[in-house]
């Protein structure tokens, strides 16, 4: 019988997440770069390498190039309110000058959106904005409609809507993650910085900002990843095709439409989630850079 040593049984007890990590994390990366080459589709039994055709021709694909501007347009204008009202609440709710009260009541009613399913929240909007529902018939009883209106396949309204659902559904989470990172900063600090006569703006931009590093990177990372990943709002809100007129495709639809269309093109599906992967990665470490510790 193998003996091991007492040192050696750490690695005992890190091997299922080691081998669970290979089989489903780094070995199907591997495997979309490695199809990304191919012209494999669902139905065929060959896979034939083409090297870089399936970029080529995304590349010079107006529909994938609009899928990537969509994609950036719904994040970058669902985050930045998302970050700077989060960090706007989470100053207020720490603040000791404030004291407010009811803040976990507060918290728990931003973050409630976030333990909805996406499908759920799909089919809600879709049914407050609907031809017969309950937003038209307001607006028609109220006057402010003279007849009822197609919300869902207006270019702007939809993607309104896809922007304000994700902005609903992740600042609460975002509040929570800003509040652990101000509670951990010392009150000696701001103390310090109140008797040197500092005012609430400087504290904020000379101390909480600066030592929130750690935490605002997570953040910037961790929305960048899903927001070039947003699939389920887009897709279940209107046709499933990104509609009206594609304002709403984003790269995740796109390589499901490329996956799911009559032959199954599963080699130009995996050179989208690789580009999606290289441009996530590529602004992953420029948000590392540039908010990194200057010494």
């Amino acid at each position: 019988m193998v003996k091991f040593k007492r040192d050696h049984y750490g690695y005992i007890f890190i091997a299922p997440f080691i081998i669970a990590f290979l089989i489903f994390g780094l070995y199907p990366v591997y495997n979309t770069f490695y199809l990304s080459f191919t012209d494999t589709t669902l139905l065929g039994g060959d896979a034939n390498f083409v090297g870089l055709t399936n970029f080529t021709r995304l590349f010079a694909d107006n529909v994938f190039m609009k899928a990537v501007k969509n994609t950036w347009i719904i994040w970058i204008l669902n985050f930045i309110p998302q970050i700077g009202i989060a960090l706007l609440l989470a100053v207020w709710f720490t603040s000791l000058r404030l004291r407010l009260k009811g803040v976990g009541v507060w918290r728990a009613l931003f973050f409630l959106p976030n333990l909805l399913m996406p499908a759920a929240i799909a089919a809600l909007f879709f049914s407050l904005f609907s031809f017969y529902g309950p937003v038209n018939q307001f607006l028609v009883r109220a006057g402010i409609l003279p007849e009822a209106m197609q919300f869902l396949q207006n270019q702007t309204i939809a993607r309104g809507l896809v922007i304000f659902i994700q902005w609903w559904m992740w600042f609460g989470a975002t509040i929570i993650l800003l509040m652990a990172g101000m509670t951990a900063i010392p009150t000696a600090l701001y103390e310090s910085a109140m008797i040197d006569g500092a005012n609430e703006r400087q504290m904020l931009w000379r101390i909480t900002i600066p030592l929130l590093k750690p935490i605002l990177i997570f953040v910037f990372v961790t929305s960048l990843v899903g927001g070039m990943q947003i699939f389920d709002i887009p897709y279940l809100l209107t046709d499933g095709r990104g509609s009206p007129a594609g304002s709403i495709m984003t790269n995740n639809i796109l390589m499901y439409l490329k996956f799911s269309s009559s032959k199954g093109h599963i080699g130009a599906a995996s050179a989208v989630g690789v580009l999606v992967f290289i441009m996530t990665c590529i602004c992953a470490f420029g948000i590392f850079y540039f908010l990194r510790e200057k010494k």
